[in-house]
């Protein structure tokens, strides 16, 4: 081949990247198109949401939707705090994943370790077991209508993460054997908390503060504690009923921490995505755990959907044959969701104050426009 040749070659596969680059470009949503999914369904005057859709570490829409707060009439924007609720349960996680590096804690160690007062039943529960909900705890919540029984739930006194640990010392055993049945609980992962803070010696707000949210710079994301800290930019929870929004902001649960207790916004979240993807709080080797499905004794998965599996405070499966690992998260007022596909660089995330949307099926949408035939 000739010089001539040679430079032709190298200008003609130029071309044909550049071609290929600028269809993958046309063919990717846009911004606008994003924003018609949300759009559709809010408005200026109700209670909203927050999205931001990233991909290939990019920001493609970040936007924020209806109001913050029916009261002040203050619009949500992308730094608007929302209570997460269970979308919580990856930061718990990563703060015991953060205490095992420290070489603090093991997965293997039980409960009577670290709470030697426990009932002899926690002797057969493992920190795993707690973080993939495998461990068979009785459901704080029905224990506490046990409790409570005959009041109207309003009226019940709010629980915190030490009462709960006090509730589950009170019983005698677990639903199943630790291990053999996958069981979602809130228990598990409120007990968790309170396991950071005896491991760490600081409060569970102070070691994810300390130890993920400053290094991270998510300035304005906090572990909310009544009477201890403030939310900026906070938003309150919200419920349609006959045509009326009714501010239901809190319950009686809304006080534990380790199972849904942090306050976040899009534009702090965006931080979190670029730290599990960058594993600049733990290497991609230390976390491999979080995103390993766990294994029951007999089933292929977790639940009637065949791919579903459940790592450290992630769902783990796959849509339009994509990897994908999530979390949703509700509770009074509150409907929050967030979607990573790591294999091809795709978040979205949805934090919304009414609880009439549903952020998931919003977010599968997104993920439609990137993956339209599954591929």
């Amino acid at each position: 081949m000739n010089k001539g040749t040679a430079v032709l070659s190298s200008l003609c596969l130029f071309v044909l990247i550049l071609l290929c680059s600028q269809s993958a470009l046309a063919q990717a949503p846009g911004a606008k198109q994003i924003d018609s999914i949300f759009s559709a369904v809010t408005s200026k005057a109700d209670p909203g949401l927050a999205v931001v859709v990233r991909k290939d570490g990019r920001t493609v829409l970040e936007q924020g939707y209806g109001m913050r707060d029916l009261r002040s009439s203050l619009p949500v924007d992308v730094h608007t705090n929302f209570r997460l609720a269970s979308f919580t349960k990856q930061f718990t996680a990563m703060a015991i994943m953060l205490l095992v590096h420290d070489g603090k804690l093991g997965y293997e160690d039980r409960i009577t370790d670290i709470f030697p007062e426990f009932p002899a039943y926690g002797r057969q529960i493992t920190i795993r077991n707690l973080l993939n909900h495998t461990s068979g705890l009785e459901d704080y919540e029905d224990l506490l209508m046990k409790q409570y029984e005959g009041k109207p739930w309003q009226t019940i006194p709010q629980i915190d993460d030490a009462g709960v640990l006090a509730l589950l010392e009170q019983q005698t055993g677990t639903r199943f054997p630790p291990g053999s049945k996958w069981e979602y609980s809130n228990s598990g992962y409120v007990l968790l908390s309170n396991i950071v803070s005896k491991v760490s010696g600081r409060p569970f707000r102070d070691f994810l503060r300390d130890r993920i949210f400053m290094p991270l710079k998510m300035r304005n994301t906090v572990v909310f504690q009544y009477g201890k800290n403030q939310v900026a930019d906070r938003a309150y929870g919200y419920t349609h009923d006959h045509g009326v929004w009714l501010e239901t902001d809190q319950s009686p649960t809304s006080a534990t921490l380790g199972d849904g207790g942090i306050y976040s916004s899009v534009d702090d979240l965006i931080k979190w995505d670029d730290a599990l993807r960058s594993h600049s709080l733990l290497t991609e080797k230390e976390f491999q755990p979080a995103v390993t499905p766990v294994k029951i004794p007999g089933q292929s998965s977790i639940s009637d959907k065949e791919n579903e599996g459940y790592g450290f405070g992630w769902f783990l499966d796959t849509y339009l044959s994509q990897r994908r690992m999530w979390h949703t998260g509700g509770t009074i007022g509150f409907q929050t969701l967030i979607e990573r596909f790591p294999d091809r660089n795709l978040t979205i995330i949805v934090l919304a104050n009414r609880t009439d949307l549903n952020p998931k099926d919003l977010a599968d949408k997104v993920a439609n426009l990137y993956f339209p035939s599954g591929g």
